[in-house]
């Protein structure tokens, strides 16, 4: 059995090849193969989350969900309910983009959308906290990644701390208890993959679809290696344990 474990949180027409796609971008950060990581999806209000047995870390996906909505759907319930199961349990997790939100908002906080950023790159600022930390110490202290996204912590969450900030949105690194955490940005992405994610959702708002061309022209030149490197430093950090 896989000592790691993928969750989705996709649905709907375009839902399994999101979550097919985040899943190997996910692979391909970590170096590791299908027979490491085994993917599930909770893709609706019946998706069960499966025997944790023998699992060693959790990586949660991106969602199209909002924590700002008005009223959650059933799916949007279910998962806010698997997710508080997963965080207050024992086992590694590893959320990107909708999971600082969702963290957030289950720590009390609040979430809102003073600080979107356009599908693209974002710079990131280590803070004191991450020397101490076993996935970011040693990391440089300024680094690029991808990102996209409408929502965001309005602070860091009580019971929370802050590892990273940045100039475009200042809450990007987050960590619960010492085995949660949460980025802002698509730890997982490079160039590739973001194309690809930003054609699955092209028009829902996460860029001008008339700046589709000059983003995608202009992702070649990030790099996302450090931030690819804490995917696969959460990987080995669980694998390790």
């Amino acid at each position: 059995m896989p000592k790691l474990l993928f969750l989705s949180l996709r649905n709907g027409p375009v839902g399994p090849a999101v979550s097919h796609a985040e899943y190997h971008d996910t692979l391909r950060a970590t170096g590791l193969s299908t027979n490491d990581i085994e993917l599930r999806s909770i893709s609706d209000e019946t998706s069960k989350l499966g025997s944790l047995d023998g699992v060693s870390g959790i990586f949660v996906g991106g969602s199209s969900l909002n924590i700002t909505d008005e009223e959650y759907s059933p799916w949007q319930k279910h998962v806010h309910e698997i997710l508080a199961e997963l965080v207050e349990g024992d086992i590694p997790v590893f959320f990107v983009c909708y999971g600082i939100s969702w963290l957030t908002h289950h720590l009390g906080g609040l979430v809102g959308h003073t600080h979107p950023e356009t599908s693209g790159p974002t710079i990131v600022s280590t803070l004191p906290a991450a020397e101490e930390d076993p996935l970011m110490a040693g990391l440089p202290k300024l680094f690029t990644a991808l990102t996209g996204h409408t929502e965001n912590p309005l602070a860091a969450p009580k019971g929370a701390t802050l590892l990273a900030e940045g100039p475009s949105c200042p809450i990007q690194i987050l960590r619960y208890r010492d085995h949660v955490w949460a980025t802002q940005f698509h730890a997982e992405m490079d160039a590739a993959a973001m194309k690809t994610r930003m054609d699955f959702y092209y028009d829902y708002g996460y860029f001008p679809q008339a700046e589709y061309d000059t983003i995608v022209a202009g992702l070649p030149s990030v790099d996302t290696t450090t931030a690819n490197a804490l995917v696969k430093r959460f990987a080995e950090f669980c694998l390790e344990r």
